[in-house]
């Protein structure tokens, strides 16, 4: 905006109180006004929108439709998928194009396609201009998926849950393993996650329940589905996969970090904060974190794709190791030892026969003129993407999960609850499984609250009129789940050379939420015993439930 080059701007950032994408693009039109101004007047400029301002300024996830045509047997095994997934973008493009790539990237959610054509297109709308959203068109891609296998399950007459075990992708030499996007899919265990959630929620024996209930009773129905997850993890443009780190030691063992990262809620700087306390053996309060700033580490990706603890993990790791090897060489020559007789130990360093206090230590390595700072970095392997082509290996690796709700409605208002979620999630060997938890039990409410209440309604002239909670309906701590269940695979551990085997939480888990709207189609579907897919599209409101009973009684 300025004409200035990036070395005269410095850029901190703050711990956020949320994200979810937003951060990506839509802070730019005020940081852009603000620095217009603030060259202009010569004074320090805050722009602060209020709650009305913001929500009727700032892009939404994109709404899609998804037109398909689908081939597949009588035991419901899917032979060909023929699809177009457009997008209402806006004004502008903005990251509309990445975004309804990724919807085409996870429109195979868990299942294998022989023959498969996708198209996404991207509409220029005379609305706000839509941007990044937890998922990224992930999410949009993976609802087609699944109302893939609904369509298919009423058609011949079975139970979705089987439909979808037939078509998962399958292990190594199975030829069943090729996404759309010619990557293989080397790491597969959502049969097993899926197996073991419908073993553990008891999912057969409820459903048959749900089914005698719904048969006896007139106005009140109930609903069950078990959705799977798979989630690709890497941004898809290549570059994006790097990211940076800058670790000081100071004399007095104390330990400064600083990474590219930006902290939102969802843990970051804990959980690399972690890999540093770990790789040097010390208590997790002896690292302070400081706040994101290019004048520190430039350079960076956003904080985005669900790959904030894959990179920076890495790149703090990366100067963790520097510094490892230097305090180890100086030990080694210092009290004349192999270097495998340096050991780092819970604050303590056993160099030898001999153990020292870690603050102790690094003083001896300053008074050695050890260099006690490293610069870290790291960019993701093995990824590639040819665009123009439509193949290559755009994810290092898939995060999987699954999740099982039932539903009750009210066939006469469309009114429903949500009785009971039991998810399992995979995170690989968690860094921290409290923090992990409570990603998957926040992306679950924030994803049911997305395909259930949270309605957009634009006017004729394209101004946004839900803008303010008194019209748009977040969920409520009242409308979780009454009996909420949230397990991770505790088998799990990544097959790449992530930091600590782990996977990313971020985004994967926000899927599991289509679980709410399967289980409320069911539920609907009663109405007609099963006889024909509902077809209800999200947001399900009450009065979207509602016509969709209504259709069903005309049927």
């Amino acid at each position: 905006m300025l004409n200035i080059p990036s070395n005269a701007v410095t850029v901190n950032v703050r711990r956020m109180g949320g994200g979810f994408g937003g951060k990506e693009t839509q802070g730019n039109q005020f940081a852009a006004l603000a620095a217009v101004a603030a060259k202009k007047l010569k004074r320090a400029i805050k722009f602060r929108p209020d709650r009305d301002e913001d929500m009727s300024a700032t892009g939404k996830r994109h709404d899609f439709r998804v037109d398909y045509e689908l081939g597949f047997d009588e035991e419901g095994r899917i032979h060909a998928v023929d699809a177009t997934y457009s997008a209402r973008c806006g004004f502008s493009s903005d990251l509309s194009g990445p975004v309804t790539d990724r919807a085409l990237f996870h429109a195979d959610s868990s299942y294998f396609y022989p023959h498969v054509h996708l198209i996404s297109q991207p509409l220029k709308t005379h609305t706000v201009s839509n941007t990044a959203f937890r998922g990224f068109g992930g999410p949009q891609g993976m609802l087609g998926a699944e109302r893939f296998i609904e369509e298919i399950a009423y058609a011949v007459g079975k139970d979705p849950l089987d439909i979808r075990k037939l078509n998962f992708y399958g292990q190594p030499g199975s030829g069943r393993t090729t996404t759309p996007y010619h990557q293989e899919v080397e790491d597969n265990i959502i049969a097993r996650v899926v197996d073991e959630l419908e073993d553990s929620a008891d999912y057969r024996a409820r459903r048959n329940a749900i089914v005698a209930f719904n048969r006896d009773n007139r106005y009140i129905r109930k609903g069950i589905a078990l959705t799977p997850v798979k989630f690709g993890i890497s941004f898809t443009m290549t570059a994006f996969n790097q990211a940076g780190a800058l670790v000081h030691i100071y004399q007095d063992g104390s330990i400064h970090l600083n990474h590219g990262g930006t902290e939102m809620g969802q843990g970051l700087y804990t959980k690399v904060a972690q890999v540093l306390a770990d790789s040097f053996q010390v208590d997790i309060d002896r690292v302070k974190i400081t706040a994101t700033t290019t004048g520190k580490v430039p350079n960076t990706s956003a904080t985005a794709a669900s790959s904030g603890s894959d990179l920076n993990g890495m790149a703090a790791y990366d100067a963790a190791r520097q510094l490892r090897e230097r305090l180890v060489a100086f030990a080694a020559e210092k009290w004349e030892v192999p270097v495998s007789e340096v050991i780092f130990l819970p604050n303590r360093v056993r160099v030898g026969e001999i153990e020292i206090p870690f603050p102790d230590f690094i003083k001896q390595a300053y008074f050695a003129r050890v260099q006690l700072s490293a610069a870290g970095f790291y960019k993701t392997p093995k990824i590639h993407w040819d665009r123009k082509a439509g193949r290559g290996t755009p994810f290092y690796y898939f995060a999987y999960g699954a999740a099982c709700t039932e539903v009750t409605i009210d066939t006469l208002t469309g009114e429903y609850l949500i009785d009971r979620t039991d998810i399992l999630h995979d995170v690989g060997r968690s860094l921290n499984p409290a923090i992990d938890i409570g990603q998957v039990e926040g992306a679950f409410v924030q994803g049911m609250g997305w395909l259930t209440t949270e309605e957009l309604w634009w006017d004729e002239k394209g101004r946004l009129r839900t803008h303010a909670p008194s019209t748009y309906k977040i969920p409520l701590a009242s409308d979780r789940p009454k009996i909420f269940n949230v397990r991770l695979a505790e088998w799990s551990e990544n097959a790449e050379a992530t930091i600590g085997r782990s996977k990313a939480v971020g985004e994967p888990p926000f899927m599991l939420a289509i679980s709410v709207l399967e289980a409320l189609s069911m539920a609907v579907a009663s109405v007609a015993n099963y006889r024909v897919c509902p077809h209800l599209d999200a947001p399900a409101t009450p009065e979207r439930v509602l016509m969709a009973v209504e259709r069903m009684k005309r049927v």
